[in-house]
């Protein structure tokens, strides 16, 4: 720790510059989506790397390449890609927050949010952690690194963020595999799910928050 501490202090601005150069590239869906199918062969590997990657920078919540993975590889394979991505960015971020502590976790996010974590989630809260896993539109980034600085078991961790991320992953997939193969029927059908249940998701959220605080 101290060593790589003071190596980071070393190369701050270098370290800086790259990691905002990424943070921008991983912003830029389109450019992603060429970038990724230059690849040939290997551009399934090089998805899963962007996926990682994404999960742990976070410039757009995680999920959203799934739509990319479906759009280049096919529902079921773009929808494997993306899950096991998610799951092993979860899990760095998860690591992160248990390796480094909450100190470094509250560089990361403000004190607000995570009063509203440790309000929602209490220590015997594992069906609240899985619904804010399945809930669309929670930052679940923030909730990995926040989890590592709880006394969750990382065994459940894994179970938790992989399988509560699948319902909107495979929607995700769904819809890009759909756009792929032009059937724009069934694109504006799962589009159109999706929107009706973000909505709900939107405003029904503080509505959820009091369930999970009172839980």
């Amino acid at each position: 720790m101290g060593i790589g501490a003071a190596l980071l202090y070393l190369f701050h601005v270098p370290v800086f510059q790259i990691s905002r150069q990424l943070y921008r590239f991983l912003g830029n869906h389109d450019r992603i989506q060429n970038y990724i199918s230059s690849f040939g062969l290997s551009a399934p590997l090089v998805f899963m790397l962007f996926q990682i990657l994404q999960v742990i920078f976070a410039p757009v919540p995680g999920e959203a390449t799934g739509f990319i993975g479906g759009y280049l590889f096919g529902t079921i394979p773009g929808f494997i890609y993306s899950s096991l991505a998610l799951t092993i960015g979860s899990c760095f971020n998860f690591l992160i927050g248990r390796r480094l502590g909450i100190h470094f976790v509250k560089k990361l996010i403000s004190a607000k949010k995570i009063n509203k974590l440790e309000k929602i989630i209490s220590p015997k809260g594992i069906t609240v952690i899985f619904m804010l896993f399945l809930f669309p539109g929670f930052p679940k980034d923030y909730l990995c690194l926040f989890l590592g600085i709880t006394t969750l078991p990382a065994k459940v961790f894994i179970f938790l963020t992989g399988v509560g991320r699948i319902p909107g992953t495979l929607l995700l997939s769904m819809q890009g595999a759909s756009l792929g193969q032009k059937n724009y029927t069934l694109l504006a059908i799962i589009t159109g799910f999706c929107v009706l249940a973000g909505a709900g998701a939107f405003f029904f959220r503080q509505t959820f928050y009091r369930w999970a605080e009172k839980k």
